[in-house]
């Protein structure tokens, strides 16, 4: 999440109005809101935020706190303004160094972050030290990400890898990552993606 690294492909897969990105967008939520109501979180800071769809939502719903972090861009400004709400803010940041206190919130989330970041171990070690309790994050699973890509046409030269896409995971690669910050509680693999919800 730094300003050299490139963020990939501006698809708006939460407003499509593709019928198969619309069902796998509703799994995909689907999932999150489980593992989200298993946390009960109190309060959360979601590292990534890009336009803070989710981040909006998941306000709604938690009692205290929402703080949504990216990268200070005048196009997320723009969507950050019309998501507001009295418990919700947004940050302009880097994920490897957050500006919080350490236990300053419940819950950190990453969604499609971590994949994009040159040492998502540095990510995963400041989300953990600022959440007092839980981590929620998800990424590409691999190799099906790609598969699914080449599929459809769609980064040939790149062999379906998405552009911004740094690192890679399987469902068993990114579980043994994540023990390293935690207890991993949940696992889900919506396709085509994989989600997790570890105890710090």
């Amino acid at each position: 999440m730094t300003a050299t690294v490139p963020t990939g492909n501006t698809y708006d897969k939460y407003g499509s109005t593709n019928f198969v990105v619309r069902r796998l967008m509703a799994r995909f939520e689907r999932d999150v809101g489980a593992m989200l109501r298993t946390a009960q979180p109190a309060s959360i800071v979601d590292v990534g935020c890009g336009e803070g769809v989710l981040t909006e939502q998941w306000a709604r719903n938690v009692p205290g706190r929402v703080v949504g972090v990216d990268l200070d861009d005048p196009k997320l400004r723009a969507e950050w303004e019309r998501h507001a709400r009295p418990n919700l803010e947004f940050q302009a940041g880097i994920a490897e160094e957050l500006p919080f206190a350490d236990d300053e919130f419940d819950t950190a989330t990453a969604m499609e972050v971590l994949e994009h970041v040159v040492d998502p171990g540095a990510v995963l070690a400041e989300m953990s030290r600022v959440a007092a309790r839980w981590l929620l994050v998800s990424v590409p699973r691999e190799p099906l990400w790609r598969a699914l890509n080449v599929a459809r046409g769609a980064y040939l030269r790149d062999l379906g890898n998405t552009p911004g896409h740094l690192n890679h995971w399987s469902k068993r690669g990114f579980k043994r990552l994540l023990r390293q910050y935690g207890n991993v509680v949940e696992l889900r693999t919506p396709t085509p993606w994989t989600m997790a919800l570890v105890r710090v």
